[in-house]
C-alpha cells in the first residue's frame, strides 16, 4: 500500500542530515559545561537528615517502651536502619526503624518467649525477608487486598491506644487487645481517684494537644518537628513542676545488646515461635513495601526496586536480630518526613542514622529525663492516625464488602492477635473476590415459543461452586413440560463442583421429560 501524502509534499526516505541544505549553517556543538561537584545534593541530603532525626528519636524510644523492651533497643533499630539499611539498594528516599504497626506483635512475643529470643526471631524473620527478596517475590505483596491493609492498620491502631492509654496514667496495662479494652472502664475510675494517674494523664493529654496544633504554627513546625516538640515541651514541664510521674528507664547502649542464644533459637521450633516468625516477616515486608509504593507517589526520582528493597529490609532485620533489637520497617511517618524536607538520596537517611548512633553515644543519660506519658500520648497519637476515619463511610458506600472486610480484620486483631487476624482478613478478601468472579447469567430464549419447541438457555461467565445453588434454583425454574437445550460453550470456567451438578440435573431433567408427555407433545409419550 502506498503511504498517503498531503498535497504538494514529497517523502525523502534519507535522513534529516543527509537532506539539509549544506550552505545552512550548524548550530556548534554545544561545550560541556563545567565539573559538577561530587556531591550535588549535599546539603538537601543534610538538612533533611536533621528532619528524620528529630522525628525519627523519640518514635524509636516510644515503641521500645511500648513494645516492653529498653528504650535503646528502639535505638538501636533507628541506627541500623540508616546505616545498613539506607545504604542498600531498593528504595531511594523511604526510612527504615521501629514502627508503631508492630509494637502490638513485638510486645505479645516478648512476653510469651522472653526478651533474649526476640533477638532470634526477628534474626530468622530477616532471613527469611531476604530469601522472599532474593527469589522476586516482593512485587506480590502489592497484590494484598487494600481493605485487608487497612484493616490490619486499623486494629494495630486499636490495640495500641488501648494499651497506651494505660502508660498515659502510668497503670500497667492487663494484657490482651481485648482485656485492654475491657479495663478501660476501671482505669477511668481509678484515673480520677489518683493524684498521680491524674498529673501523667495531664502531661500525657497536653503532649496530644501539642502534636495536633503543633503543625498549624507552620513557621515552627518547619523548624521543630511536632513529635520532638511535644516531647521536649512535656519534658521541660515535668521537670520544671518536678512531677512525681514516671520517666524512661536507661541501661546503656552496649548493655542493651543482647544477641541471641542456643536455647533462644530452640524455643523456634514451638508452632507458636514459627507464627510468630512468620508474621514478623510477613507484616514487615508488607508494611514496608505499602510504604515504599506511598513514598514513590511523594517524589518524582527513581522508583522503588521491591525485590531489592525487600531484600535490605531483611539485612536490616538480620542484623538487629543479631543485636537482639527491635524488628524494622520502612515507616511512612518518618518517610514522607524525608521527602518533604527536600531528600534527594538516600544519603539523607543514612546520615539520620548517624545522628542517631551519636546521639545515643554521647547523650544516653537525655532519655532517662523523658517522662513515659509524654512518648505514651505519642503513640496514641500515633495510633489514631491508623484508623481510617475519613476513608471508611465512602468505602461503605461505594464498596461495601471491601468495607466489611476492613472491619472484621481490625476487630479480629483486636480479639485474637495480629497474626490470625491477618490471616482472616485475607481469607475474607479470597472468599469476596472469588465470589465477585464467580458470576454466572443465564441466557434463556424461546419461553413464549410453541410448546415443542425447545427452550434455548446459554449459560456465560464462570461457573464455580460459590454460585451453584443459583444456577440449578434458575434451571429447575424452567417449565418441566418443554425440551430444554442447555450449551455451555459461554462459560470461561466450569469447576468440577458445577459440571458434577449440572450433569445431574441433566440426566434427571430428560427422565422427567421423557415420562411426562403432555398432549402438546405426543412424540414423548412412551
Amino acid at each position: 500500500m502506498t503511504p498517503k501524502t498531503t498535497a504538494g509534499a514529497t517523502t525523502d526516505p534519507r535522513p534529516a542530515a543527509e537532506t539539509s541544505n549544506p550552505s545552512t549553517p550548524t548550530t556548534p556543538p554545544v561545550s560541556p559545561s563545567p565539573a559538577s561537584p561530587r556531591w550535588p545534593f549535599l546539603r538537601a541530603d543534610f538538612t533533611a537528615s536533621i528532619v528524620v532525626f528529630l522525628v525519627a528519636l523519640p518514635l524509636c524510644v516510644g515503641v521500645a517502651v511500648a513494645s516492653g523492651v529498653p528504650a535503646e533497643l528502639g535505638l538501636i533499630t533507628g541506627i541500623v536502619g540508616g546505616l545498613l539499611t539506607g545504604f542498600l539498594p531498593g528504595s531511594s528516599l523511604q526510612v527504615s526503624g521501629p514502627a508503631a504497626g508492630l509494637t502490638v506483635l513485638v510486645y505479645e512475643a516478648v512476653q510469651q518467649f522472653g526478651l533474649s529470643a526476640l533477638g532470634a526471631i526477628v534474626l530468622v524473620a530477616g532471613l527469611l525477608q531476604v530469601a522472599m527478596g532474593a527469589l522476586r517475590l516482593g512485587s506480590w505483596f502489592r497484590a494484598i487486598s487494600v481493605a485487608v491493609v487497612q484493616g490490619m492498620l486499623a486494629g494495630i491502631g486499636l490495640v495500641l491506644i488501648a494499651g497506651q492509654l494505660y502508660a498515659l496514667t502510668d497503670t500497667k496495662a492487663p494484657g490482651s487487645g481485648l482485656a485492654n479494652l475491657g479495663g478501660l472502664p476501671g482505669l477511668v475510675t481509678g484515673t480520677a481517684g489518683s493524684g498521680g494517674a491524674l498529673t501523667a494523664f495531664a502531661v500525657g493529654a497536653g503532649t496530644i494537644a501539642v502534636l495536633v496544633l503543633w503543625p498549624r504554627w507552620k513557621r515552627a513546625a518547619r523548624v521543630l518537628p511536632a513529635p520532638l516538640a511535644a516531647v521536649a515541651l512535656a519534658t521541660l514541664a515535668v521537670f520544671a513542676l518536678d512531677l512525681p510521674i514516671a520517666r524512661v528507664e536507661v541501661t546503656g547502649l552496649l548493655s542493651s545488646v543482647q544477641p541471641p542464644g542456643g536455647s533462644d533459637f530452640a524455643q523456634l521450633a514451638s508452632v507458636g515461635a514459627i507464627g510468630t516468625v512468620l508474621a514478623f516477616a510477613l507484616i514487615a515486608s508488607a508494611e514496608s513495601l505499602f510504604s515504599a509504593a506511598a513514598v514513590d507517589r511523594l517524589h518524582d526520582g527513581p522508583r522503588t526496586q521491591y525485590d531489592k528493597e525487600l531484600m535490605a529490609q531483611g539485612a536490616g532485620n538480620t542484623v538487629c536480630g543479631i543485636l537482639g533489637a527491635l524488628p524494622m520497617t520502612a515507616v511512612i511517618v518518618r518517610s514522607s518526613a524525608n521527602v518533604h524536607a527536600g531528600a534527594r538520596t538516600k544519603a539523607s537517611r543514612v546520615m539520620h542514622g548517624a545522628w542517631l548512633l551519636i546521639f545515643a553515644a554521647a547523650f544516653p543519660a537525655a532519655l532517662g529525663v523523658i517522662p513515659v506519658a509524654a512518648l505514651a500520648g505519642v503513640l496514641v497519637h500515633a495510633g489514631w492516625k491508623l484508623l481510617p476515619l475519613r476513608d471508611f463511610a465512602p468505602l461503605w458506600r461505594e464498596h461495601r464488602g471491601e468495607a466489611v472486610i476492613l472491619a472484621a480484620t481490625a476487630i479480629a486483631i483486636v480479639v485474637t492477635n495480629m497474626f490470625e487476624g491477618v490471616l482472616i482478613g485475607l481469607l475474607l478478601a479470597i472468599a469476596k473476590t472469588a465470589w465477585e468472579t464467580s458470576h454466572v447469567h443465564l441466557e434463556i430464549t424461546g419461553l413464549d415459543a410453541p410448546s415443542t419447541a425447545p427452550i434455548q438457555v446459554r449459560a456465560l461467565g464462570n461457573a464455580t461452586f460459590l454460585r451453584l445453588p443459583k444456577l440449578l434454583d434458575q434451571l429447575e425454574s424452567l417449565p418441566h413440560d418443554r425440551p430444554i437445550t442447555l450449551d455451555l460453550t459461554g462459560l470461561r470456567h466450569l469447576d468440577h463442583a458445577c459440571a458434577t451438578a449440572l450433569t445431574s440435573w441433566e440426566t434427571q431433567r430428560g427422565k422427567t421429560t421423557t415420562n411426562s408427555p403432555t398432549p402438546d407433545n405426543p412424540a414423548h409419550a412412551p
